[in-house]
């Protein structure tokens, strides 16, 4: 089948279902993300469609079952909702999810540089309590970077939960898989130990930090063996940025070396400087 003749299979079906398909917005590896208008709701929204036939197995058997199983039982203010699940003969899923109409924090930081610490305070604040939030409710997300924190004015929503995890209720869950991107990624995770995929999560969480304030990464993905040697030794953050000393401890534990050292989603969230105004 064209590209042109799916385009229209995937506009008929939607169509049928009260939701006008718009532009491409967004594009992973198994799947794609459309802007929609919904006729019921009379708003824009985002659909993202995976193709269940495209994909190679483990993704099909293992990561999206979990995925549409976890994004269910999600509700949160910082985290995108999904309104609906609908599922083609041909194999296709899609989500229909609200829109984020202001792109994520990477786009953001392309074009505009570093934050202003205050902006990237009220940003981090809201992606900390979509974090405890998620760990809370037994799931690990595994794949924390700028692009999937989306903006909606001056509000921080969480999306993409196709690495996500539901962790074992009465056990230590020690994960193995490795997941998500390079350059976001703890050294336990890199090193393919066993670990504590929510310690991860904070790790991820000190990247995205770090790119809001510094509008870099901290580490070079380019080199795996030369990244690890940098993360044991900690994260240098640029002089004349001014950030403040609390700030910089924050980022400090978030990107300890060592997962037992390093904090909890709790823990980070009484943290001074999310504390102050």
């Amino acid at each position: 089948m064209t590209d042109e003749r799916v385009k229209d299979t995937m506009e008929e079906f939607l169509l049928s279902h009260g939701y006008q398909m718009g532009k491409t917005i967004g594009e992973g590896t198994y799947s794609k993300v459309k802007e929609a208008f919904s006729k019921k709701h009379q708003r824009k929204v985002a659909v993202k469609i995976i193709d269940k036939l495209g994909g190679p197995e483990e993704f099909i058997e293992r990561f999206l079952p979990r995925e549409l199983q976890i994004v269910k039982r999600l509700d949160h203010k910082n985290i995108i909702r999904v309104y609906e699940m609908l599922e083609s003969t041909d194999g296709k899923i899609y989500l229909v999810m609200e829109l984020a109409e202001n792109g994520d924090v990477f786009d953001c930081v392309l074009q505009g540089g570093p934050l202003p610490e205050s902006r990237a305070k009220a940003l981090f604040r809201q992606l900390v309590e979509a974090i405890r939030y998620c760990h809370s409710c037994g799931v690990a997300h595994r794949d924390l970077k700028c692009e999937n924190a989306l903006l909606q004015g001056l509000n921080l929503k969480l999306t993409d939960f196709g690495f996500a995890k539901l962790l074992p209720k009465n056990r230590k869950e020690l994960s193995q898989t490795f997941c998500g991107s390079t350059a976001y990624a703890a050294p336990e995770v890199l090193q393919g130990v066993p670990h504590d995929s929510r310690k991860g999560d904070v790790w991820s969480m000190g990247v995205v930090l770090y790119v809001m304030l510094c509008a870099n990464l901290p580490f070079d993905d380019t080199d795996i063996p030369k990244m690890l040697c940098h993360q044991q030794k900690g994260v240098s953050i640029p002089g004349h940025l001014g950030i403040s000393e609390e700030c910089q401890d924050l980022l400090k534990s978030l990107l300890e070396p060592d997962m037992i050292l390093r904090p909890s989603i709790e823990e980070v969230s009484w943290h001074p400087w999310l504390a102050s105004s």
